[in-house]
């Protein structure tokens, strides 16, 4: 029996480390990580950074999907982030949820 629990959380853990690694594929892929390290600044703030500023907030989510697509200023300094219209809305959602997950 306990052989079977550590099976299936073992499976489990694979799972979500799989789908976390596809996100971070994903967020590379549209050029993510080009502005925005795992857990270092490089011209945007750390995913992680974000992740925690916007923990606890339900609509984080959809802000800040919307925020990849039109982008924005002002939130963490002067440089602004540019609108990615090229990301379609559901990359987007996974992407975002990828990020929040990081904290």
């Amino acid at each position: 029996m306990k052989a079977l629990i550590l099976t299936a959380a073992s499976a489990a853990l694979l799972a979500m480390t799989g789908a976390a690694s596809a996100d971070q594929a994903l967020a590379q892929k549209n050029a993510c990580m080009s502005c925005h390290g795992v857990d270092k600044k490089i011209v945007g703030p750390a995913f992680k950074d974000v992740a925690k500023k916007y923990a606890g907030d339900p609509k984080a989510v959809g802000m800040l999907v919307e925020k990849v697509k039109t982008g924005g200023k002002g939130v963490w300094g002067p440089v602004p982030m540019p609108p990615n219209p090229q990301v379609k809305p559901e990359d987007a959602k996974k992407i975002i949820e990828w990020v929040m997950s990081l904290k």
